[in-house]
């Protein structure tokens, strides 16, 4: 009986040319290009009410925070330190990581045999695909916590192509960096876990160095823990509500249509589901197919929102494009050439739609207007200087022959953008920290001397008339460029009010907000 072939089933046999340092040069050129583009529009607009509230957290580190672990406000932090309130400065980390994030896509694609082509290929696909883009964009914790899955997914292939099992104290050190910045990422731990199960790298099981790398992953979620249980899991119950919220509100309707549209670029899916079934037929490589599998499963059947599962199609594209290339190499030179253009054209077509949308690109006209027609985010970006004006002015108006109005007074506000904006901008006009029952913000509580006269932005009055004495409407809250979005829409008004009904004390304990 002849000879059968090999049982991996792994992609063609051909064998791949040694890397060299010029394919190194290529992918960091790559990289770079794709920062110095965000380097150079990141400081277009605002800031987003998101970074608002890691700016806020970040003045008040602790090794937790109820809407997300404490890395991120820790990485805001050495931003803030280094930078100041410089958008294109603070934002600098998440260039930085989204570059890392394209260069390690096209070390991966070379790990699994792939030439300069499939790396190219991998890295210039990713940097244009729509999360990646989005994520250059603004300090979000899902910056950094899809460069630390790419991490995993990378050190899982150097794993599986070396079968040196002290790759394990890499996967640990990305996923515990993972956990202290994410926790969804546990259901990506959860695809890892089961592609060992389901495949032959089961074997791991019974090797030291995975338990190693799973203590050394445990030992940097430590602190976290140990604060998640002294504040009686609160992030737990700040998860179940936000997703409540999403589910109730629509948001997590197109989860597997905008993973086609803005997870990846829609023009590579022909690549990375080509790429899933090789991985999938791959004996040495299958658990990277469970990986992506198990959480995008667990995601759609408890209704996540698409962009949960983004980090989880580069390792797919990596392998789609090393099929591809080792297909095209034994193909006619006109038919490599012609297949490669239409890939590449196609490619940087949909990146330019993609960029049109979510990078901002101008700082007016049509290209501004069609960016904020399509992209809420970037309409959330403007209005927070306006905001801390005109509550500012509500301030001044305040008369000040009335005892304590002047100095005994507080801002309340309805959201964490509204308090994050208020403490990071509020200094320019000497305004008070604020006072915020949203969040990390209701842990740092009200004023030891308790307020007699409110500010409030971001409640409706019929919530007031319920809860505080005396309000009236003191002020309008929206900004000079008329951009409608959240705080312009739905919190136009500003109040000024007496104290709670019930005294401080009973209002802050009975009116704890998730957002």
């Amino acid at each position: 009986m002849p000879p059968q072939p090999a049982a991996t089933a792994d992609i063609p046999t051909l064998a791949s040319a040694p890397p060299t340092r010029r394919d190194t040069a290529v992918l960091l050129a790559i990289a770079t290009v794709f920062a110095l583009g965000h380097i150079l529009t990141n400081g277009r607009y605002g800031f987003h009410r998101d970074e608002l509230q890691f700016l806020s957290d970040a003045r008040h580190l602790d090794w937790g925070f109820v809407a997300y672990p404490p890395l991120t406000p820790f990485l805001q932090r050495i931003g803030l330190t280094l930078f100041g309130l410089s958008l294109t400065g603070l934002r600098l980390l998440s260039v930085v990581a989204q570059a890392a994030v394209i260069f390690v896509c096209g070390l991966m694609a070379r790990d699994l045999g792939g030439n300069r082509l499939a790396q190219v290929a991998t890295a210039v696909t990713v940097g244009l695909s729509g999360l990646p883009l989005f994520e250059a964009t603004e300090f979000q914790y899902t910056s950094f916590s899809y460069l630390w899955w790419i991490l995993v997914c990378w050190s899982v292939i150097r794993l599986l192509k070396s079968e040196n099992p002290r790759w394990w104290m890499a996967i640990g050190a990305a996923i515990g960096l993972g956990l202290l910045t994410k926790y969804s990422v546990a259901f990506f731990i959860a695809g890892l876990l089961g592609g060992l199960a389901f495949t032959r790298a089961r074997r791991y099981f019974a090797s030291p160095w995975f338990y190693a790398g799973v203590a050394l992953a445990l030992l940097l979620f430590l602190p976290n823990l140990v604060w998640l249980a002294s504040h009686h899991f609160v992030s737990y119950h700040f998860l179940q509500s936000i997703h409540t919220r999403d589910v109730g509100q629509g948001r997590a309707d197109g989860y597997w249509k905008y993973q086609f549209l803005l997870d990846v670029n829609l023009v590579s899916t022909p690549v990375w589901i080509a790429g899933l079934i090789a991985l999938f037929r791959s004996s040495r490589y299958r658990m990277l197919a469970w990986m992506y599998a198990v959480p995008v499963i667990v995601f759609w059947l408890n209704k996540g929102r698409f962009y949960y599962v983004a980090e989880a199609y580069p390792a797919l594209l990596a392998m789609g494009c090393v099929v591809a290339e080792r297909w095209l190499i034994v193909r006619p030179r006109w038919a490599r050439r012609t297949v490669t253009t239409i890939y590449f054209a196609g490619v940087l077509a949909m990146g330019a739609y993609l960029v049109a949308i979510l990078v901002p690109i101008a700082p007016s006209g049509p290209l501004r207007d069609f960016a904020l027609k399509n992209n809420g985010d970037l309409r959330e970006e403007f209005g927070w200087d306006d905001l801390v004006r005109a509550v500012a002015a509500v301030r001044d108006s305040l008369p000040p022959d009335q005892s304590g109005q002047r100095t005994s007074y507080a801002i309340l506000t309805g959201n964490y953008g509204e308090a994050g904006a208020i403490e990071n901008l509020g200094s320019a006009y000497q305004l008070p920290p604020p006072v915020s029952l949203t969040n990390s913000f209701y842990l740092r509580t009200y004023p030891q001397q308790q307020p007699s006269t409110v500010i409030v932005v971001g409640w409706s009055q019929q919530q007031l008339d319920r809860q505080f004495t005396g309000c009236r409407l003191a002020g309008h809250n929206g900004n000079t460029l008329g951009i409608q979005n959240e705080e312009s829409k739905s919190h136009p008004d500003i109040f000024v009010c007496g104290p709670p009904q019930k005294g401080w004390p009973q209002f802050w304990k009975t009116n704890q907000r998730f957002g």
